[in-house]
């Protein structure tokens, strides 16, 4: 038998070893996977596991939790209705499954937070008094914040310090309800170019300038990957301020074992930790269908496997 905590601190295990294409281990059907929970609370998200559920949001979640998984992410709850919130909220807590984060306010198009002022600050309470309903109504803790674009015609620490201004205007309607906005910095060369947040460091710094329970970090490891690499010990200099993972690998933002990233290391690392927080699935599947919903499942499966 295999010395699971000797083989992690002999370094033996790499992303080679994780690359659940090339084993050939893959189970042939749902039947043949464990369906004890897993070590720390991975997050499905819709459409993910839909081959084998069906479109039906309900179906999917039972399906997920049937499979281990005891956490799920939304991006998109805000825009569902209310009936179909509730229904989503009753079924995980009757399953015992933890709501992850939905995406409270993303300026992808625009310079709100950076050019900041009285009407952006209103609109962005605004945006958080209907985030911190859709919370209550769902269970939800976090809810992803993305602060815009950058602007060319401003200086950076001014842009900075509006953005700061901002968020601590959002903070004030959340802290009272509980809610934490976990601000997501995203890399500027395969995804998204031009916005503000790209960096672990940055958002740390305006956490600590906010000052508020309520201002944390997404910590989405297929992003800093690309942006800044040195993935666990940046979590480690960043740790005060991270709530929330999310994970995908690099390149090709699928599961674990697809690309460069070692997540046996990071996911033991986060288990080191004593973590207890969601980690977000937030990545496609390598392979379509049935098989590849398959793969991404025994993709986690041997990650966790170690941390038992």
């Amino acid at each position: 038998m295999i010395d699971r905590r000797g083989f992690l601190a002999a370094g033996l295990a790499s992303t080679a070893g994780l690359a659940v294409s090339a084993t050939g281990e893959v189970p042939s059907s749902v039947d043949a996977l464990p369906t004890e929970p897993f070590n720390l609370l991975y997050a499905p998200h819709f459409g993910m596991f839909k081959h084998h559920a069906g479109d039906d949001l309900i179906d999917q979640l039972k399906f997920a939790h049937s499979l281990g998984f005891r956490a799920w992410e939304d991006n998109g709850m805000m825009k569902r209705d209310v009936a179909t919130q509730e229904k989503i909220a009753a079924t995980m807590s009757e399953l015992g499954m933890t709501m992850g984060v939905f995406v409270a306010h993303a300026g992808f198009k625009d310079g709100l937070y950076v050019n900041g002022g009285s009407e952006a600050r209103a609109f962005l309470q605004q945006q958080m008094r209907e985030a911190v309903e859709v919370a209550k109504r769902v269970n939800a803790k976090w809810c992803t914040i993305v602060p815009g674009k950058f602007v060319n015609n401003l200086e950076w620490d001014y842009q900075t310090a509006n953005v700061v201004d901002c968020l601590r205007a959002m903070a004030e309607v959340c802290e009272p309800e509980g809610l934490v906005m976990v601000l997501e910095p995203l890399n500027p060369w395969t995804n998204h170019p031009g916005l503000f947040l790209t960096k672990i460091p940055q958002a740390y710094a305006i956490c600590e300038a906010v000052n508020s329970p309520s201002c944390k970090i997404l910590d989405d490891l297929y992003h800093q990957q690309i942006t800044e690499g040195n993935l666990i010990p940046n979590m480690e200099k960043a740790w005060k301020h991270i709530a929330y993972i999310q994970v995908g690998d690099n390149p090709g933002r699928k599961e674990p074992g697809t690309g460069e990233i070692n997540y046996l290391n990071v996911f033991a690392d986060l288990h080191r930790r004593g973590f207890k927080g969601i980690v977000g699935m937030e990545h496609g599947n390598s392979v379509d269908g049935k098989e590849g919903e398959l793969r991404v499942i025994n993709a986690y499966r041997q990650c966790d496997a170690f941390l038992g």
